[in-house]
């Protein structure tokens, strides 16, 4: 199969500020396959999590020094590709961005949808959140305002975690639920507190009724949310704390779910196996999204009918996205009827 490698970039309608930065712009990679006439599509986004930064350039490099190695193959291979692949190290985004694309060619070699072809049911997909950064209480209120405008909300993740301390968290997510009292919320502090914040903030979100919180502790800290979990209620999810199914095992006593990416993962092949994994050991799962495109998202959307919880709005948040694929119907994500991940160009940049 031949490679193409191709980087473009995005732009954010809202600038995004989380408790380890802003961000208001990437720049992505787009990975195409070509075998017997058809084309399967693919795209990396970068980020920064773990033990080293997944840069463009880094994902681009090694999507360009492992095409070579693998013109022998045919997307039918997964099994063997993925092997290659972990044995040259490549990072998750490139994994992820050439497994989405060998599944977009197959579901156009057998002419269904992902989620056809997987026997899913889309009726059940859940509303996906709409994410209100970090900001002032009056721009928190704005960026509600903006979403409400935008697009159906059927809830709110607000990032908390800001440096200015758990005072300034309380003050935020109380513009947001003002702003929007009948709307659910949840909250991802992105590993921005401390546990002892954690356990202050944890009791107060489940006493005003948010639905569950992300990330409270940073990655690396999974012994202090072991303690954490016996002392609060509300539900726990990591995002950063895991990256493969193999992380499971030893979170399970610590934690209610597993925030899912993409990026993280390796691509829908290890995303499948992240659900299995977390459903057998009694967790709830959602789907996430780094400074994805629509790409991406639809090929995460192709999964949504196994998630409890969504967060797939990254692509509804950028004013140049080069796709379309996936739409909105009463704030759910759902996938299309064309074949494979039913990604095409938009008409602006077609």
């Amino acid at each position: 199969m031949h490679i193409k490698v191709e980087s473009f970039t995005l732009n954010k309608r809202f600038p995004l500020t989380i408790s380890r930065g802003t961000r208001a712009q990437t720049t992505n990679v787009w990975v195409r396959i070509l075998h017997d006439g058809i084309e399967g599509w693919g795209e990396a986004s970068p980020f920064n999590v773990g033990t080293y930064p997944q840069s463009t350039q880094v994902i681009q490099d090694a999507l360009l020094q492992t095409a070579s190695s693998l013109q022998e193959f045919n997307p039918l291979q997964r099994q063997e590709i993925e092997q290659v692949l972990t044995k040259a190290l490549v990072p998750s985004s490139a994994k992820a961005a050439l497994d989405m694309a060998m599944y977009d060619w197959l579901g156009k070699r057998v002419g269904l949808p992902l989620w056809q072809m997987w026997g899913l049911d889309r009726n059940t997909i859940v509303p996906t959140s709409m994410t209100i950064g970090i900001n002032s209480p009056e721009g928190a209120r704005a960026r509600v305002r903006n979403w409400l405008e935008l697009t159906d909300v059927r809830v709110f993740k607000v990032k908390l975690g800001t440096p200015d301390g758990i005072a300034a968290d309380r003050k935020m997510l109380m513009a947001v639920r003002e702003e929007a009292p009948a709307l659910e919320l949840s909250v991802d502090a992105n590993g921005g507190w401390s546990l002892e914040d954690a356990l202050q903030m944890c009791n107060w979100l489940a006493d005003i009724g948010v639905k569950y919180v992300e990330q409270p502790l940073p990655r690396g800290q999974e012994e202090d949310l072991a303690e954490l979990k016996k002392r609060i209620s509300l539900p726990i999810f990591v995002d950063e704390s895991c990256f493969t199914s193999s992380d499971i095992p030893k979170l399970v006593s610590c934690v209610d779910g597993i925030n899912i990416k993409l990026m993280k993962s390796g691509g829908l092949t290890e995303a499948m196996r992240i659900v299995h994994t977390a459903r057998a050991h009694g967790l709830q799962v959602m789907f996430g999204c780094y400074s994805d495109s629509t790409l991406a998202n639809t090929a995460a959307a192709q999964l949504a009918p196994l998630a409890d919880y969504l967060d797939l709005d990254s692509h509804l948040n950028l004013i140049d996205d080069p796709f379309t694929g996936a739409y909105v119907q009463e704030g759910r994500i759902l996938p299309n009827d064309l074949p494979g991940l039913g990604v095409q160009r938009s008409a602006s940049s077609a």
